[in-house]
């Protein structure tokens, strides 16, 4: 067996040593950073049109659907026959077209317009 190597001859004292580890230690966590807010925020810009139609129908139906299902149990409940169900239906109608306007707020913001230099448009928005 050998034995270890000494570390008399080296130049670095401990302090070095962890400032060193520590700096890298702080690279690595900005990296992971850096990746982890590509993946959460390319999600949008990666969608294809049709995966953006199915999520936003998806979360508008599903509010209508809650609303519902929370209106007719109240019905049941209650025994207001159709004013729960009505009521809540229409709650959830507006809470799906909220959730709507959010989720394309976020997409639009998530891939901004392209330049109008691309799209053949002059200042004037007439094309030539």
């Amino acid at each position: 067996m050998t034995k270890p190597q000494e570390t008399e001859g080296q130049s670095r004292d401990t302090a070095e040593v962890t400032r060193d580890l520590a700096s890298r230690i702080a690279l690595a966590k900005r990296g992971r950073a850096v990746e982890a807010n590509r993946a959460s925020g390319g999600d949008a810009r990666q969608m294809s049109g049709v995966a953006r139609g199915m999520r936003i129908g998806t979360e508008f139906i599903a509010a209508i659907l809650v609303g519902t299902g929370i209106g007719y149990l109240i019905d049941l409940g209650l025994g207001t026959s159709p004013w729960g169900l009505l009521t809540m239906f229409l709650v959830g109608f507006a809470a799906g077209i909220l959730n709507v306007t959010r989720t394309v707020a976020q997409m639009n913001a998530a891939s901004p317009p392209a330049p109008a230099s691309e799209t053949g448009t002059g200042a004037s928005g007439e094309t030539d």
